[in-house]
């Protein structure tokens, strides 16, 4: 027998109901505040069930050797042998905790909807499962046990990472149900969800929960571990370089390099354009603006073969790069002519490594759009280098104290590589943070992460998953010595 725990906190068809409830060997447990009054099935009185309360009264229910945990919030299609597919390879392969892959049917489409597999680093809580998880009972309750009892949000995402420390969680490739989706958010909101406001209540259990993770792990750094820098121990051309990384952006990178020469600083500054060898006449664009400003650099690298963090390189370590060096992307524009100037006070107001900025999301043409600033002040002096590994980035223009930064490598990829740099950084250094835009973040059909399928969304994803196992190792062994 399998118990199938079931949310449906929405309008089902008594078709699917019904369907779900004719499977053979399967007891049926609703969890939701629908309170479906359905024959054969079973309900708790939980409100949430990424609660506490509901995930404890799911270990003592519970008595069959797995349980399924099952999202119907959308219908879904499944019968009885893709599931004794799933508990097959649960015996097998000695999995806690089974996913797999699945369709994906909207408007009459049925497309492919593979997830990724489960690493170390895969720490997010928005992690995609999909619809159903099969978990072994002695470990769900095992994890269960250590789940703090107060989580209103963060009780499933605590679960998981309490089983991930012994069991293992294991994806399989396979297409084994199907998934009516209803309309969803668009995808540029949605991604941004763990920085709005409204959601903060929902971010601060994540964060207890992820923290609390960290330590029982040994990877948790306390706040008193963190460095400050002597902003003045050596000499530089220029106070400041604003990095332009670009390849063909002809219709945007003359706005960007505008927006940095309008700048209004008290100190010497420049600028870096890396042309990362553009076909699409943004080299001559480049070059007609260089004939005219001086302290604006055309550099275009010896080798084909760089991404976005190998242009960084090429930057850095540039001779004339100065004492902080500034993220301008050839799409985007600063928010006044005061950016970099507030920007460089910061460094010296938190003797910081880094500087991290709050950015306004704009169209092309500069009119507000969804989800509006995007500021991180989820980010805490005190805790924000270990939630840093939860959230998907730090936010932006992203600064660095060049000396530090030329210690590391960006690398060299066009997603994900300032993440892995702000990473590293945060295991040592403080970070700085300005909480008012002083960036305009440019979305448009040009830019390189517009519209992204799904297979492509899971590179990004697997590849930031292990950016973050690679940091969570550095901090074992950061801890162990």
């Amino acid at each position: 027998m399998l118990t199938c725990f079931i949310h449906s906190d929405g309008v089902l068809s008594q078709q699917t109901l019904n369907r779900w409830l004719s499977m053979p060997y399967v007891s049926f447990v609703f969890v939701d505040r629908a309170h479906h009054r359905l024959d054969g099935a079973q309900i708790l009185n939980s409100h949430d069930w990424r609660s506490s309360g509901c995930i404890h009264e799911m270990a003592l229910h519970c008595q069959t050797e797995y349980l399924l945990l099952c999202d119907l919030t959308d219908e879904i299609d499944i019968d009885g042998l893709s599931l004794k597919r799933m508990l097959e390879i649960a015996a097998q392969t000695g999995a806690d905790w089974v996913y797999s892959d699945y369709f994906s049917e909207s408007g009459g489409e049925l497309l492919p909807h593979p997830v990724i597999d489960y690493q170390e680093g895969s720490l997010r809580d928005g992690f995609d499962f999909g619809r159903l998880i099969l978990v072994r009972t002695v470990a769900f309750r095992a994890a269960a046990s250590r789940v703090s009892g107060d989580y209103r949000y963060a009780a499933l995402y605590s679960l998981r990472l309490n089983i991930s420390q012994k069991g293992r969680l294991f994806r399989i490739n396979e297409y084994l149900y199907t998934c009516r989706e209803s309309a969803t958010e668009p995808a540029e909101q949605s991604m941004f969800r763990y920085v709005d406001p409204a959601n903060r209540e929902v971010q601060a259990e994540m964060e207890e929960a992820c923290t609390q993770y960290l330590k029982d792990i040994d990877a948790w750094l306390p706040p008193v571990s963190l460095q400050t820098v002597d902003l003045r121990e050596k000499s530089f051309p220029f106070e400041a370089t604003v990095i332009i990384p670009v390849r063909n952006r002809v219709k945007t990178t003359g706005d960007a390099i505008d927006s940095a020469l309008g700048q209004v600083t008290e100190f010497p500054f420049n600028i870096i354009v890396v042309d990362n060898h553009s076909t699409d006449g943004t080299t001559d664009l480049i070059a007609q603006k260089t004939a005219m400003h001086p302290d604006l650099i055309h550099h275009v690298p010896k080798r084909t073969d760089l991404g976005i963090g190998g242009c960084w390189n090429e930057a850095i370590h540039h001779d004339l790069c100065g004492r902080f060096a500034v993220q301008l992307d050839s799409d985007d524009l600063y928010a006044g002519s005061d950016a970099l100037q507030k920007i460089a006070d910061c460094f010296y107001e938190n003797e910081a490594a880094m500087v991290i900025g709050s950015y306004r999301m704009v169209d092309f043409d500069l009119n507000g759009i969804p989800p509006g600033i995007i500021d991180h002040r989820e980010w805490t002096r005190d805790n924000g280098c270990n939630n840093a590994l939860r959230v998907n980035g730090f936010g932006a223009p992203r600064a660095f104290y060049t000396p530090v930064v030329r210690n590391l490598c960006f690398p060299n990829v066009s997603y994900g590589e300032d993440y892995a740099v702000a990473l590293a950084i945060s295991r040592y250094y403080h970070i700085g943070r300005i909480y008012e835009p002083v960036y305009l973040c440019r979305r448009w059909s040009g830019n390189s992460d517009a519209s992204l399928s799904v297979i492509r969304q899971n590179a990004h994803d697997t590849y930031k998953d292990r950016i973050r196992t690679i940091e969570l190792l550095a901090r074992k062994q950061l801890i162990d010595h």
